[in-house]
């Protein structure tokens, strides 16, 4: 399919939850635009997560302002195909200027002009900014640790879809967020022996005195909490609405008849070791667990809230053997280990990105999206902006401030007709 354009005010790469959003307040904003999608609108909701998963907010917090959840209660959490609808719906409602199919494999600053050239699939373009939303999922990171062979399945969590999918025998997960957590709980239910590799972890509860825990994180401030607090930046979130939510409990996984071990350290001939810090991780959540409990009802006392009491948060099983007597290493043959599901995250991809907007380990340099590079613009990364920056109500927050700035960078250019792009082709579009 041709391009729609060959020239566009601002180009937005990808139709995310991201490029969606930048799409909404560049409208508002009275931007011309484009946005182009490789796949479909909110395609890796669709293709890259497992069968039964679903939202991990509920669906009154997980959206956007302008839109509720037609098929979804307030407090239920939306499967993954209701949220890849739910985008395609928002951006059909608002007219949104998506091109989908057409994959952008280069943006290039123009020598001597100003704007950028883009090469796609189908054809090549130009564009006076471009905000790239392709959000932090990219390219699958998979630790190089244990060798490809043929007796041994590994797959990302990405390429997980259900037990069915795995051959038989027992499998090794590595890493605990949620995804990890949720996909070992969903292998134990289907009758599998499953090994659960934690790492550092946070633990909130699910619920607590009658609210979600994203609702307690918005009135403590946390979600807009804007930088890591010292020595979380390798700490993951184990948060599931799996089943209609439930608080994760690693001592509860266990005695039900899972296996904690450590960090995955190495592989040497079939058997895999393990860093012996799994009391650590586990503790470690522990204590995140109770400081927001305490930090909820220290908020409920000062704002006189009257919400029922929730003496069965604080709560703890016994430790199970494998938390008391941790294993240091686990030879998958004698353990009937037939998979590794790494949930292990990603790494971001911006190799097709040819301009002066990296450090040298190739991170965005940018404030608040606006990247050191004049005309470039990230959106949709953690901590953006704020803790809640990589999430759908707040990837909207910071598309607005992107779009403002975008506003004014063009009124700006307007006052001077001299200031104005010269030499861009004839159907640029100056409406302001």
């Amino acid at each position: 399919m041709a391009l729609q354009k060959s020239y566009v005010d601002t180009l937005v790469i990808g139709a995310g939850q991201a490029g969606i959003a930048m799409s909404e307040h560049l409208i508002q904003a009275g931007v011309s635009h484009l946005v182009l999608e490789r796949d479909r609108i909110a395609e890796r909701w669709r293709t890259q997560r497992w069968d039964s998963l679903v939202a991990n907010g509920p669906a009154w917090h997980d959206r956007f302002p302008g839109m509720t959840f037609a098929d979804v209660g307030p407090d239920a959490f939306a499967g993954k195909e209701q949220v890849a609808a739910y985008f395609e719906t928002y951006a059909a409602n608002m007219d949104a200027p998506v091109q989908t199919g057409v994959e952008v494999t280069s943006v290039v600053r123009n020598e001597g002009r100003p704007g950028f050239t883009i090469k796609t699939s189908e054809g090549t373009l130009e564009a006076a900014r471009v905000v790239v939303a392709t959000g932090p999922f990219q390219r699958p990171l998979i630790p190089p640790i244990a060798p490809r062979t043929d007796a041994l399945t590994q797959i990302h969590s990405s390429e997980y879809r259900n037990p069915e999918q795995l051959p038989e025998g027992a499998v090794l997960v590595v890493g605990a967020g949620s995804s990890g957590v949720q996909i070992a709980e969903e292998l134990m239910r289907a009758g599998r022996q499953v090994y659960l590799s934690v790492g550092p972890h946070h633990r909130p509860p699910r619920t607590y005195r009658g609210r979600d825990f994203c609702w307690w994180l918005g009135v403590l401030g946390e979600w807009d909490a804007e930088a890591m607090k010292p020595g979380t930046e390798h700490v993951t979130i184990a948060v599931s609405g799996a089943r209609g939510g439930n608080t994760i409990d690693f001592r509860r996984l266990a005695a039900s008849g899972m296996t904690l071990v450590g960090r995955t350290q190495g592989f040497d001939e079939g058997v895999v070791t393990f860093e012996s810090d799994l009391v650590q991780n586990i503790a470690l959540g522990d204590a995140n667990h109770l400081s927001l409990l305490d930090a909820a009802d220290a908020y409920a006392a000062r704002n006189g809230l009257d919400l029922p009491p929730d003496p069965d948060a604080r709560e703890r099983l016994p430790d199970p053997d494998c938390l008391t007597n941790p294993l240091s290493s686990l030879d998958l043959d004698a353990a009937g280990v037939s998979t590794i599901v790494w949930a292990t995250g990603f790494s971001q991809d911006y190799s097709w990105l040819n301009v002066d907007a990296f450090d040298d380990q190739g991170k965005p340099q940018h404030q608040r999206g606006v990247s050191k590079e004049p005309g470039v613009y990230f959106l949709g990364l953690p901590w953006l902006s704020r803790r809640g920056s990589s999430f759908i109500w707040g990837v909207w927050h910071d598309a607005k401030h992107v779009a403002d700035h975008i506003a004014t960078q063009r009124k700006y250019l307007a006052y001077h007709a001299d200031a104005q792009p010269q030499g861009t082709p004839a159907d640029v579009e100056r409406t302001i």
